[in-house]
């Protein structure tokens, strides 16, 4: 039985948060069981900001072994590095040509990221959502996985597929945006709860992180900001920090907003947030320990990558010897074989 394709990837540009894994890894797991799944660590996505090579090449073996130790299971999908996978690159420049200036120049995140970076407005930063049309498109995808600021990249991508598949047939599948998690995953600062958790927030109290110590975890939630009413209510309005932590207690235990006010009706704020931090130990504590087995041994990461962009390499080729094909471009023997592409 066919399963739908779903691709989705992140950049190795940090350590994640504890939002990032329960509105993204957490749901990428759940997913393996009726999609067939491609993910990836959108290395040249990174490139976009100047990287420390040492560094960088560090962060992207670690992404790759997050993935793993957050529960991708590389015998149900297809875990690789984007760079190891050519064809990424190549799309991206065949893609560029059915993609309109008007197009880049709305989008809002490249307007956000050319003010924080202004001085490195960079023509990659332009067309970073080309590449990521091509990401998408390159495996046939189905669904991709969106959160909020991703909304308009993938409309394009979507456009850029019925521009192409209006000129040349029908290529390219028209990926559809997946919606998962609901107000559980969305977690917000611990610091300022009117904002999402961010990998980038200055303030380490604000985040965090999936690789934390336990320690640390206590700590971050002891000093989360909640209010001076003294009730634990679902009331954003008015409480938002509180129902931050409810949130982050029901996303970690399971439970519904309904179980979260009646565990909590005592309405004292310490116990609520020592609580919150002792369910989030238990959420990410087997997966920092998974973590550090997997970049202890480099052999099994490796090889875990290695199968993962043969796999990925296997289907990029195919699709692209019928983008190239479609655009009458000569098919290199050496690449394709001598017999193949011919239309």
């Amino acid at each position: 039985m066919n399963q739908p394709i779903v691709f989705s990837g992140a950049q190795p540009t940090g350590q994640l948060t504890l939002g990032n894994y329960l509105g993204a890894l957490r749901q990428w797991t759940a997913m393996q069981h009726d999609h067939t799944c491609i993910f990836c660590v959108v290395d040249l996505h990174a490139l976009t900001v100047r990287q420390d090579p040492a560094a960088f090449r560090e962060r992207i073996l670690d992404l790759a072994a997050l993935y793993l130790a957050c529960g991708i299971d590389p015998e149900r999908s297809v875990i690789f590095i984007q760079s190891h996978v050519p064809a990424h690159a190549e799309l991206a420049w065949l893609l560029s040509t059915f993609t309109m200036m008007g197009e880049l120049d709305r989008m809002t995140q490249f307007k956000d990221k050319a003010r924080s970076h202004a001085h490195n407005v960079n023509a990659g930063l332009f067309t970073y959502p080309v590449l990521m049309a091509a990401d998408i498109l390159l495996y046939g995808t189905h669904k991709v996985p969106v959160g909020e600021d991703q909304k308009q990249h993938l409309e394009l991508s979507r456009d850029v597929a019925v521009r192409f598949n209006g000129l040349h047939g029908p290529i390219f599948v028209v990926p559809e945006p997946l919606v998962t998690g609901g107000g559980a995953a969305r977690i917000k600062d611990l610091q300022d709860p009117l904002k999402k958790m961010s990998k980038s927030a200055e303030a380490d109290l604000a985040k965090v992180m999936i690789l934390d110590e336990p320690d640390a975890i206590l700590k971050k939630f002891k000093k989360a900001v909640t209010d001076g009413l003294g009730s634990i209510r679902n009331d954003e309005a008015n409480q938002p920090g509180v129902v931050n932590l409810l949130n982050i207690w029901r996303a970690a235990r399971g439970a519904s907003m309904e179980e979260a006010l009646t565990h909590f009706s005592h309405n004292q704020y310490g116990r609520l947030k020592v609580e919150t931090a002792e369910a989030v130990i238990d959420l990410l504590d087997p997966v920092r320990q998974r973590f550090t087995e997997l970049r202890s041994d480099p052999a099994e990461l490796e090889g875990v990558l290695t199968r993962g962009a043969e796999q990925a390499m296997e289907r990029a080729e195919a699709m692209m010897q019928r983008v190239l094909s479609a655009l009458g471009l000569p098919l290199n023997p050496r690449r394709f074989g001598p017999t193949q592409g011919r239309s």
